[in-house]
């Protein structure tokens, strides 16, 4: 099993998960206070959204860490690390 080892990627994980907590308990505030359905519905939607986010910049880790194990060429792993920006940006 590999671990992800750059430190950028990690504190960039690290850094939106703390944002997705305190989306989370904003939440908690509005079920709190009463708040519309709705405005609760967006909330716990944007949350999911980044969490969501989170997975796919996980599963991006894991690619690359597994092309770069399997293989020494560079232009690969350019291409791989180009496509899994896409998918962490777009997902």
């Amino acid at each position: 099993m590999t671990q992800m080892k750059e430190g950028e990627d990690r504190r960039a994980l690290i850094l939106r998960l703390r944002r997705v907590e305190g989306q989370v308990r904003g939440v908690q505030q509005l079920i709190e206070n009463e708040a519309p359905c709705e405005s609760v519905a967006q909330q716990l939607s944007a949350a999911r959204r980044a969490l969501d986010k989170v997975f796919y910049m996980m599963m991006a880790c894991m690619i690359e860490q597994q092309v770069a194990e399997d293989s020494s060429q560079k232009a690969l792993h350019a291409d791989v690390r180009k496509l899994t920006d896409m998918l962490s940006r777009y997902s």
